[in-house]
C-alpha cells in the first residue's frame, strides 16, 4: 500500500518547483519583436489623390541601368501619372507617363512623336505595343482599358531595345512599390510671424488728416 502513496506524492513535491521556475521567466521571452509596418494601401492611394493623381493610373517600371528619380513624380494631364527614370552612367532619361487616352491604328500616327510638331511620326505595331518615332524622340505605347502607358526617350540616348524592356516591365505597383514611388505626404507648416507689423490693425499706413504734419 505504501508504493502507490509514494508515486502519487512525487508530482506534488515537484509542482512548487515547476511553478517557481515558470514564475521566474521574463514576460515576452521567446516571442518575436513586433515588425514595423508602413503606410497601408488606402493611405497611399489617398496620398496619390492629394497629388491629383488617380491611384489606378500609377505605374512603375524597370529598365537596365535606370533608376527612378522620385522628385520627378507628378500628375500628367488631368489625373494621370508621370515619372522619370535616369541612368547615372550616361545621364539619359526615360519618361514614363500614363493618362486616360486611346490609341488605334488611325490615331497613332496623328499623335506627336517629339518636340518638332512638323515632323512626321512613324508608327508601327510591335507585338501588343506601338513603337513611335519622330521629332528626335521615340517611344513605346500600350493601350489598356481606358488609359495608355507610354515610355519615351531621346533616340540618340536610349536604344529601342531598352525602351521595349521598359514598357514590357510597366505594371501597377504593389503596396511597397507604391510607398517607394509616391512623394512623402505633405506636412502642415505653421505660418511665419513677422516682427515688423503692429500688434493691432492690418499694418496699413495711417492716412488720417494731420498724421503727416
Amino acid at each position: 500500500m505504501s508504493r502507490p502513496v509514494r508515486v502519487l506524492l512525487l508530482p506534488l513535491v515537484l509542482l512548487p518547483l515547476l511553478l517557481t521556475g515558470c514564475g521566474t521567466e521574463k514576460a515576452g521571452a521567446g516571442t518575436a519583436a513586433p515588425t514595423p509596418t508602413g503606410p497601408d494601401r488606402a493611405e497611399l492611394e489617398a496620398r496619390a489623390r492629394a497629388l491629383q493623381i488617380a491611384p489606378e493610373l500609377v505605374y512603375v517600371t524597370k529598365a537596365p541601368g535606370f533608376t527612378l528619380a522620385r522628385q520627378s513624380v507628378g500628375v500628367y494631364g488631368g489625373d494621370g501619372f508621370s515619372a522619370a527614370y535616369w541612368s547615372e552612367k550616361s545621364g539619359a532619361q526615360i519618361q514614363l507617363s500614363v493618362d486616360r487616352d486611346t490609341m488605334t491604328t488611325a490615331s497613332c500616327p496623328k499623335q506627336p512623336g517629339g518636340e518638332a510638331s512638323d515632323e512626321r511620326t512613324v508608327c508601327e505595331r510591335d507585338g501588343s505595343a506601338w513603337y513611335r518615332s519622330g521629332g528626335g524622340q521615340h517611344s513605346y505605347a500600350v493601350a489598356e482599358k481606358g488609359h495608355v502607358i507610354r515610355v519615351s526617350a531621346d533616340e540618340g540616348a536610349v536604344s529601342r531595345a531598352v525602351l521595349r524592356a521598359a514598357v514590357e516591365s510597366a505594371h501597377r505597383p504593389d503596396t511597397s512599390e507604391l510607398a517607394a514611388v509616391l512623394p512623402p505626404a505633405p506636412t502642415a507648416v505653421a505660418p511665419v510671424e513677422r516682427g515688423d507689423l503692429p500688434p493691432v490693425g492690418d499694418g496699413a499706413p495711417d492716412n488720417e488728416v494731420g498724421t503727416t504734419g
